[in-house]
């Protein structure tokens, strides 16, 4: 899962990241408000945590530009801001929750699980297709009840494909999702292959009732049989 942090203050912003990297988060960050309007713009993410006051504008615009976009990340805004206002307009503007500072990681990681589970599993813990069973939080995967042992990449790749099941994805957007925005494009395509070349075989030895499958030219998607 992949999150976006847009936070001016350095040593918080810092302090957040690698907090979410100990538990398995992508994680990419914005110091101001250009560089958080660019990003949303040009990747996708599981959840944005967006401050109010930022350089070169406010966190609540960039909450507007999600929503004319169409854009479908879980939104939470942070801020030393705790009006009753700014909470209101920010939540009818389209945020999913909205957490005043300080407060504590344990707070925030809760808050994070809470609004992509309503956002990209309809409330539930789990992710069910077929007889794949899948916990973000728990980071395990089971095919009818038995334990299916994935690495790190491998289970990040089948989450991906299973909260977009029946989409076409190309390499590239598997890859800025596993590996995060600045990644290198030739060794890490390469490596996508190999990977998914792995899960499928665990999938299929396992016998899961949904295949990854290649699209000439074009990328991969996930089938139920």
């Amino acid at each position: 899962m992949k999150i976006l942090i847009v936070e001016d203050e350095q040593g918080l912003r810092e302090v957040i990241r690698e907090s979410l990297e100990k538990e398995k988060y992508i994680v990419e960050t914005a110091h101001d408000y250009i560089t958080g309007l660019e990003k949303i713009g040009s990747y996708d993410y599981d959840c944005i945590l967006i401050d109010i006051m930022l350089p070169n504008g406010s966190g609540l615009n960039l909450v507007r530009e999600l929503k004319q976009l169409q854009k479908k990340e879980a939104v939470i805004i942070i801020s030393a801001k705790d009006s009753v206002d700014d909470k209101v307009e920010g939540l009818d503007l389209g945020a999913d929750d909205y957490l005043a500072k300080p407060f504590h990681l344990a707070e925030l990681h809760a808050r994070i699980k809470s609004a992509i589970r309503r956002k990209s599993h309809d409330g539930d813990t789990f992710v069910t297709l077929e007889n794949i069973k899948l916990s973000p939080e728990l980071r395990s995967v089971t095919v009818n009840g038995t334990d299916l042992t994935l690495n790190r990449k491998e289970f990040d790749l089948l989450y991906y494909f299973m909260i977009n099941p029946n989409r076409l994805v190309n390499k590239t957007a598997l890859a800025e999702s596993v590996w995060g925005d600045y990644i290198d494009q030739a060794d890490n395509l390469d490596f996508v292959y190999s990977q998914i070349k792995n899960l499928r075989k665990k999938m299929k030895d396992a016998g899961a009732e949904a295949d990854i499958q290649a699209v000439y030219g074009m990328g991969y998607k996930l089938t139920t049989s």
